[in-house]
């Protein structure tokens, strides 16, 4: 790689992370309005403000932008996001508001935080005791507005199941490590279209069916991301890990059919007539390249990430917001034309998967 595209990849990388925090405490105006009418807890909604999924994979996405460089200012701006909202009080337990807790998690065991090891180990209880479960035991995805009542949804090992996992691996608690495996095996079981080895969205019990069967394109990439983070936690006995990594090159092998010529994905990934979404298309970069820098797949699959590599640069701006992002996207239910009419906007997440992104492409020995 020359010097000019390595300074460019930095410069759009350090864009990313100054407007980072801006997008991290802007208030969702939409997702408000509806939590006055369909708040399933009842509580404050102002603690909900910066306390979803929206934010939790955002602040992932900055604990391991602290991981990499250990830059003090990036774990003192977690330390004081997290600090600002405990303060606030966070809000009712779900799937969607257990996603700030895997960046917490973290944070708890580099800085030996009681308080924090305590707040983690309080949700964890929760999740295996409280969490609304399906039949065959599976996390119900329920979120802070929807009950969703047994359902199956691919965001759920991202958002609850990882963290689960790794408050396990910090306190050696088994019981927690066997439920994140069972989840996944369970979530593999039902979501995997055994046509293309790609997710659906969903699975409902009451029914017993995958909904729209859409192959949503940001549902797939939290699978492509969490299993091999998953995996390089350690908590996996060769027959998992073996079930888990033929799941993911199920998945990657049909990615790699269905990118397009200017390396972005689909929302709807098998979809041509849906938009290019770059969440995902980032989401699934760092997937890809993750998982073979950890040797879980082939090299050769690092092409993928390549490819996008300029489509991705190009949808930065140069205030650092990350184009062509799709909004919180609940169940398509009916039709998969739901997907396509999702509103693009700018949302942490989007930040998140294109510094993760571009962190495992500098990662990239092949490239040096």
């Amino acid at each position: 790689m020359t010097i000019d595209r390595l300074n460019i990849i930095n410069d759009k990388l350090n864009k990313l992370i100054l407007s980072f925090q801006k997008v991290l405490y802007e208030e969702d105006a939409s997702f408000l309005s509806n939590m006055k009418t369909n708040n399933l807890a009842g509580d404050d909604i102002r603690k909900y403000q910066y306390w979803e999924w929206t934010q939790g994979v955002g602040l992932f996405g900055l604990w391991i932008l602290f991981d990499r460089t250990h830059v003090r200012k990036y774990l003192d701006m977690l330390i004081k996001y997290y600090n600002e909202q405990i303060e606030t009080g966070l809000p009712s337990k779900n799937i969607n508001t257990c996603a700030p807790m895997l960046a917490l998690s973290y944070i708890a065991e580099y800085t030996n935080n009681n308080s924090y090891l305590s707040l983690c180990d309080e949700w964890a209880q929760w999740i295996m005791n409280k969490l609304p479960k399906t039949k065959e035991g599976g996390f119900q995805h329920i979120t802070s507005d929807t009950v969703n009542e047994q359902e199956l949804w691919d965001d759920t090992l991202v958002m609850t199941v990882l963290f689960l996992a790794n408050y396990g691996r910090i306190t050696k608690n088994n019981e927690y490590i066997e439920e994140a495996k069972y989840q996944f095996l369970l979530h593999i079981k039902y979501l995997t279209d055994k046509k293309t080895g790609l997710w659906f969205h969903g699975w409902t019990f009451c029914g017993n069916h995958n909904f729209s069967e859409a192959l949503w394109g940001r549902g797939n990439c939290w699978v492509t991301i969490a299993i091999p983070e998953f995996i390089n936690m350690g908590n996996c006995e060769e027959s998992v890990r073996r079930y888990l990594l033929e799941a993911l090159q199920l998945q990657v092998s049909a990615l790699k059919k269905f990118q397009e010529p200017s390396g972005m994905w689909h929302t709807i990934i098998d979809s041509q007539d849906s938009y290019l979404e770059t969440s995902a298309t980032c989401g699934f970069c760092y997937g890809i390249l993750r998982a073979a820098h950890l040797g879980y797949i082939d090299d050769t699959y690092k092409q993928c990430a390549y490819k996008a590599l300029d489509a991705v640069l190009n949808n930065i701006t140069e205030d650092g917001i990350v184009n062509q992002v799709s909004y919180g996207t609940p169940m398509g239910r009916e039709s998969k034309e739901f997907y396509k009419n999702i509103e693009i906007k700018p949302m942490p997440y989007g930040q998140a998967l294109a510094i993760l992104f571009l962190l495992e492409y500098l990662e990239d020995k092949d490239i040096m």
